[in-house]
């Protein structure tokens, strides 16, 4: 999977097409990514120490690793590339290098 925990993605299809944020969680064997601020979805709680009389949780719910591109530095989102530099393993997106 081309997507890591921390990258910076924009998303290019769905409810949430255009907004760029940032991988909370990535799911390789689901090939899946939860992205902060995208996919919302509430959830009821039931009463608990914390919240005695329960609540409604907006959280972040996994989408397609397909529908979103990785941000590079610029701002510009693309495809990764991988290239060995020094015998490492080095990614790029759009000639600009990721890690």
């Amino acid at each position: 999977m081309f997507v890591k925990s921390g990258d910076k993605v924009k998303v290019i299809a769905g409810k949430d097409r255009g907004v760029t944020g940032t991988v909370i969680k990535a799911l390789p064997k689901v090939n899946k990514v939860v992205v902060e601020g995208v996919n919302i979805a509430k959830k009821h709680q039931k009463p608990n120490s914390e919240n005695p009389n329960g609540a409604i949780v907006e959280i972040a719910m996994p989408i397609d690793v397909s529908n979103v591109q990785v941000v590079n530095k610029d701002g510009v989102a693309g495809r990764v590339k991988y290239e060995f530099e020094d015998g490492k393993k080095v990614r790029y997106v759009k000639g600009v290098k990721l890690d």
